[in-house]
């Protein structure tokens, strides 16, 4: 059982643990096992490293990121150099065929479209572009179209959450429907959730999925 009081305490400490990040530039505020992030940060790297290093401390169970950008001069840069930067990143990434993804950039927010065959691909594309310069945000809108006309076995995918010793499979429930998957019922952390979510994408032939798996934790309302 934690408490408001006790859930910021951890969340201010498992951000002032990560190297890239200065304890002083993020507030945390935590209400009821939702916490929010606010500050400021010189990278958009910083800001994806504050919001995972909440989502990962046990008891948060939804994380509100208000969290700024603010560039020093010198990397600040105008959107067509940040989509040459972002052209060349995806380039250089052997794990996705970079002439399927298509990029647009905009006031420093870059969005990413196209379609790939698996989830990690759309993962790695994001990747490419997180660390660099003068990016404020990414829009990931790669759509995920496997090349596998294998139909899904949702046996297959019980089995493999019933594999990961860090998900609890007894309260999850799959429901397939051609290439959609569902996820339904109870996790104890944002982890579990999202690491659920990343075993069904390992599954061929899966197009779509909506994680409606809810983050239930034992947490005390007391301040």
């Amino acid at each position: 059982m934690k408490t408001n009081e006790m859930l910021q305490k951890d969340v201010q400490d498992a951000i002032k643990w990560e190297p890239l990040l200065n304890a002083a530039e993020i507030g945390v505020t935590a209400k009821d096992g939702v916490v929010t992030l606010t500050g400021l940060v010189d990278s958009y790297s910083k800001k994806l490293e504050a919001e995972n290093a909440a989502k990962n401390t046990a008891g948060v169970k939804a994380v509100v990121e208000k969290i700024e950008i603010k560039f020093c001069s010198a990397w600040s840069k105008s959107n067509g150099d940040i989509a040459n930067e972002v052209l060349k990143a995806l380039k250089s990434n052997w794990e996705f065929p970079t002439e399927k993804v298509k990029v647009k950039v905009e006031d420093g927010w870059v969005t990413l479209e196209g379609e790939l065959s698996w989830n990690y691909q759309k993962d790695a594309a994001e990747k490419a572009v997180t660390n660099l310069a003068g990016v404020k945000g990414i829009i990931n809108n790669i759509k995920i179209k496997s090349e596998t006309k294998s139909e899904i076995e949702k046996s297959d995918i019980e089995k493999a959450l019933a594999r990961n010793w860090s998900i609890n499979d007894k309260d999850i429930h799959v429901k397939v429907t051609g290439s959609r998957v569902v996820l339904t019922g109870l996790v104890n952390s944002i982890y579990q959730k999202e690491e659920a979510e990343r075993i069904v994408w390992n599954t061929p032939g899966v197009w779509n999925l909506d994680n409606e798996l809810v983050v239930e934790y034992a947490h005390s309302l007391v301040n």
